[in-house]
């Protein structure tokens, strides 16, 4: 009988099941929040909360799980922050279906993500990317990660800016807008972060062993102290709570299907909920393809061979190509039992600088929020100080991989400057690529260099820039 470590290859990957339990607790620890955000998100829509709770829950363990066995990658899985927006404020509030008919365009997108990754498609994009691109999302993705942390930690507040006052045509138009200022630090909750932040550092520096994981766990304690950590008041071993949850999940189980029978029964509705699916399966796909290129390769998760190399024949004999394929799967399984998109989050990037290298990673962190379902309540005493440092240090990380673009070369440094920038500031990795690869292709054009343009950018460009078009008139 294969023991786990032959099974994980724990040798072959320099690591040991110490070290994966300390990574799969850090990425557990970096993207816990989700469980009680996306529930509190989408049952606006009128699914049940408990439903959404426990759906949230179920979508991780099952899809970090596939990811684990499957792609043996430390990968874990989540219903995506962005894409749950979407799904609420855009496609019930704004465009008017009920979260029936939305979970069904979520199932669906799953499916389409099925195909594309089993029709390998997913990984010729990857392959189409440009290395100086690749590099620019890894490095864009550091930024944007960092940013979340530093959002996360109170670091800044937003203020309206009253700008300038400009007359045109009779009319005056004031060029106000929200910009973000430092905090005034009248909160703990900065305070705390910083701490974190300088003991992660410190720790690091020492080389001392789980230091990221040290650190969120001290940040927690001394949270207690300054009144930022709090401990539940109820019992964590709440049953009855529990047992209306899952009542709630099975009216709601399968659901999709429902939303299938009548999403389609309106014609006039038909484009629109074409362009919905269309906007999930766009944003789903180059979110994971962002993840994956920007922490995969600098970490040497996936090599440079296992980016570019596309295997013909069936079956996955890639280990990209099987973590993309069990990224494709979790969505449909999400959507069945109740959630949004479920996709590869970048949270994992902590664990795997925590030393994450195999899917045993991801076993305990599936372990872990598995565990949420009878003690969500201790869960959730750890704050976002105290996680947030966690975050800012992995970012400072991944921006390594800036170095390896030529910036002195301005065709190359404007592809990449658009595709990290917009990455962190628009707060959407898929906006970030499709900004690159526009630039990429524009430079290419005035260079005359149009032959370099691998087919795939010219299409997921104009994908991009169609998709663009439609949602400025949604």
């Amino acid at each position: 009988m294969q023991s786990s470590t032959d099974f994980f290859k724990l040798k072959e990957n320099k690591t040991t099941w110490t070290k994966e339990l300390v990574a799969g607790s850090t990425t557990f620890f970096a993207m816990v929040y989700i469980i009680f955000v996306n529930p509190a998100m989408l049952s606006q829509t009128g699914i049940p909360y408990g439903a959404v709770f426990l759906a949230t829950i179920i979508a991780i363990v099952i899809g970090t799980l596939v990811m684990a066995l499957f792609a043996n990658v430390p990968y874990a899985l989540a219903p995506g922050m962005g894409l749950n927006a979407f799904f609420t404020y855009t496609v019930v509030f704004n465009l008017g279906f009920s979260w029936r008919e939305a979970l069904a365009m979520v199932f669906i997108c799953g499916i389409i993500n099925v195909i594309i990754t089993v029709t390998k498609i997913r990984k010729q994009i990857i392959k189409a990317i440009p290395a100086s691109l690749q590099h620019a999302i890894g490095g864009g993705i550091g930024i944007f990660i960092a940013y979340i942390g530093l959002k996360n930690a109170g670091m800044f507040t937003f203020t309206s800016d009253p700008g300038t006052w400009t007359e045109s045509f009779g009319t005056i138009f004031s060029n106000s807008s929200i910009i973000p200022a430092l905090t005034d630090f009248s909160s703990w909750i900065p305070v705390l972060a910083i701490f974190g932040v300088v003991l992660t550092v410190i720790l690091l520096l020492m080389k001392v062993k789980a230091a990221i994981l040290i650190g969120i766990v001290v940040t927690t304690v001394a949270g207690l102290f300054v009144g930022v950590t709090v401990l539940p008041s109820d019992n964590v071993f709440n049953f009855s709570l529990l047992g209306t949850y899952f009542g709630q999940l099975g009216d709601t189980f399968g659901q999709a299907f429902v939303g299938m029978g009548t999403l389609f029964s309106n014609v006039a509705k038909l484009p629109t909920a074409l362009l919905a699916i269309f906007a999930f399966s766009l944003s789903d796909t180059f979110d994971t393809i962002g993840t994956f290129i920007g922490t995969g390769r600098r970490t040497g998760i996936f090599s440079d061979d296992d980016i570019k190399s596309i295997e013909t024949g069936k079956g996955f004999k890639t280990k990209m190509e099987r973590a993309l394929f069990a990224d494709s799967v979790a969505t449909s399984i999400g959507a069945v039992f109740g959630t949004s998109n479920t996709t590869t989050y970048i949270e994992s990037a902590a664990g795997i600088e925590a030393g994450g290298k195999t899917g045993l990673t991801s076993v305990f962190t599936a372990g872990l929020f598995a565990l949420c379902i009878f003690l969500a309540p201790l869960a959730g005493i750890v704050p976002s100080a105290a996680t947030a440092p966690a975050l800012i240090i992995v970012g400072i990380m991944m921006m390594s991989s800036f170095k390896e673009i030529n910036w002195s070369d301005f065709g190359t440094a404007v592809p990449a400057f658009f595709s990290a920038i917009f990455m962190a500031f628009a707060y959407n990795i898929s906006y970030g690529i499709a900004f690159g690869f526009i630039f990429y292709i524009i430079v290419k054009i005035v260079e005359k260099k149009s032959k370099e343009i691998h087919p795939i950018l010219w299409v997921s460009s104009g994908l991009f820039l169609l998709y663009f078009i439609l949602m400025a008139f949604i």
